[in-house]
Parts: structure tokens; C-alpha cells; sequence
């Protein structure tokens, strides 16, 4: 049997969910896997009494090297286990101990025949586009790529903010609302779903911009091409404006402009033989389903 290295990512506010760590750690010890453990989910794992093996071992931040990552908790996890990634192109395999996971979309029940799986070699590979953001001054506090979307928002609660974009050098429109997000095709079932985004296929080489809340009823979302390059200049009343990336805010000025673009580098998901992504839209958000029947 060929040895393998797993690195391990979860959620340590999930203590009900141990039992499904601990089969994922019996599996990959009788199967004599290299593991390694992001270090504060192990010492998560260490106050619920998991019965780890003492082969494993503890990494922090970037100092791991892997044939997989597994990310268990939900999509969140998932998104902060390809921050840890970064452009290494290690797989990430998502299980999902949340509620919905589009990303985390492996069931604790299918362990057994997932670890079976990857050790046969069936399995899939996903590329997903990430998305980097550069300021024109200075750069972004945290990590600038993002799996799912980039969002500028207003900071308060009063006032839009007026978001001019360019694509590609032309001006395309000034939005007047409460933000903007671009968004990759992994995140057209997020953020961008709850605001009226449309939902792309993965793969599809597409990006999203989409408008929270705009005072206009001819915005509509719109569809690009993922080689485009957007540029941002936004103005708001309290001249500074939050800047989200997967989730993670920062406070910019408004004279700081954004361009953002396709990342050099890809995610790659691993997926179970068959898995389809029309079958997650059907499961998940109950896609096509007639409530009168």
C-alpha cells in the first residue's frame, strides 16, 4: 500500500462532531498514513480526548507538506484550509460537519469509502479559480486571494457608497449601493447567491459582479470573463470603506483604488467518482423542487 501524507484542518467549536475525527484518524492509522495536524485543531482535539496517533504530527501556519488536505467543519473551514494551501496545489477534500457545505460536501458517513477511494486513485479533481486584490497604495493587511469573492461594503449603516468600475481599462458604471462583490464561479452559491448573483457551473471560466442593495432598478448582475481585470475606485461619505476577502474585513481609504484579477494559481478540490455539482444544487438548495408536491 502506498504511503501517504495527510494534513489535517477542522473546526474547534465542534466538539459534538469528535466522533467522526476520531474514525477519520482510525482509518488513516490503519492504513499507516503520515499525518499532520494543524496545530490548533490539535490541541482542540487534546481537551476532548481523541485518541491520536503519536506518529502524528503538529504543524503551524505554512509548515506542512502534504499529498492531501482534509479540511472537516463546514465551508468556512474549507476556505481557510486553501488560505493554508496558498499555490502549493495540494488536493483539499471537504467534509463537511456543518449544515449546507458546497465546498465541504463529503458526509462523515462516507469516509470509509472516500479514504478507500483516494488510496485506489478514483477520484476527481477540481480546478477552481482564485481571485487576488492589489491596492494601488500600500497592500492588503491579510492574505490578498479569495476562493469565493472580494466585496467592498459601506462601514455604517446610513449611507451608500458610489463604486466606479473599470474592466479591462473601460469604464463600465459608478454603482450607488451598499456594496459590491466579485465573486468566482465556488462562490456564486455564497455570498453572491444571497443577493441575487446568479449560480455558475465551476469550471466555467466566468467571474460575477454582483450589487448589495442598489438604489437602481436597472442594476442587474453581470456575468465576465475570468482573464478580466477589474478596477475599483469607490467614495463614501465617511471616506473609508470595508474590503472583504472570503470573509475577511479590512478597513481602506477611498482614494486607495483596487484592481482585481484572475490569481496565478488554482485550487484544486478533490471529488468522490460521480460527484456532480447539479446533484449538490438539487441536495443543498432543493434546486427545481415543487413545494406543491
Amino acid at each position: 500500500m502506498k504511503k501517504l501524507t495527510f494534513a489535517l484542518f477542522g473546526n474547534p467549536f465542534q466538539a459534538k462532531k469528535s466522533v467522526s475525527v476520531q474514525k477519520l484518524l482510525c482509518l488513516l492509522e490503519a492504513r499507516h498514513a503520515a499525518l499532520q495536524i494543524d496545530e490548533a485543531f490539535y490541541h482542540f482535539l487534546t481537551t476532548l480526548q481523541i485518541d491520536i496517533p503519536a506518529a502524528a504530527r503538529i504543524v503551524a501556519d505554512g509548515s506542512f507538506d502534504a499529498d492531501f488536505v482534509i479540511s472537516m467543519g463546514g465551508d468556512g473551514t474549507f476556505l481557510e484550509a486553501a488560505r493554508r494551501v496558498g499555490s502549493r496545489q495540494i488536493p483539499i477534500l471537504g467534509v463537511n460537519m456543518g449544515r449546507l457545505g458546497f465546498l465541504a460536501d463529503i458526509t462523515p458517513e462516507e469516509l470509509d469509502a472516500t479514504i478507500e477511494q483516494i488510496y485506489a486513485g478514483s477520484y476527481q479533481i477540481e480546478e477552481r479559480c482564485v481571485l487576488q486584490v492589489e491596492y494601488d497604495k500600500g497592500a492588503p493587511e491579510g492574505y490578498p486571494f479569495a476562493l469565493n469573492e472580494v466585496a467592498v461594503l459601506k462601514r455604517d449603516v446610513s449611507s451608500m457608497i458610489s463604486i466606479r468600475v473599470d474592466v479591462n481599462g473601460e469604464y463600465l458604471t459608478t454603482y450607488q449601493a451598499d456594496g459590491l462583490l466579485i465573486n468566482t464561479p465556488t462562490g456564486s452559491t455564497g455570498y453572491a447567491l444571497s443577493v441575487g448573483g446568479p449560480i455558475m457551473q465551476p469550471g466555467s471560466r466566468t467571474l460575477g459582479l454582483v450589487a448589495v442593495a442598489p438604489h437602481s432598478l436597472t442594476v442587474r448582475p453581470l456575468t465576465l470573463t475570468d482573464d478580466a481585470v477589474i478596477t475599483l475606485s469607490v467614495s463614501a461619505r465617511n471616506h473609508r470603506f470595508l474590503v472583504s476577502i472570503d470573509g475577511r474585513s479590512e478597513k481602506c481609504a477611498e482614494d486607495v483604488k483596487l484592481t482585481i484579477h484572475r490569481a496565478p494559481y488554482v485550487v484544486r478540490v478533490l471529488k468522490r467518482p460521480h460527484q456532480s455539482f447539479f446533484r449538490t444544487l438539487r441536495a443543498k438548495l432543493m434546486w427545481g423542487t415543487d413545494v406543491r408536491e
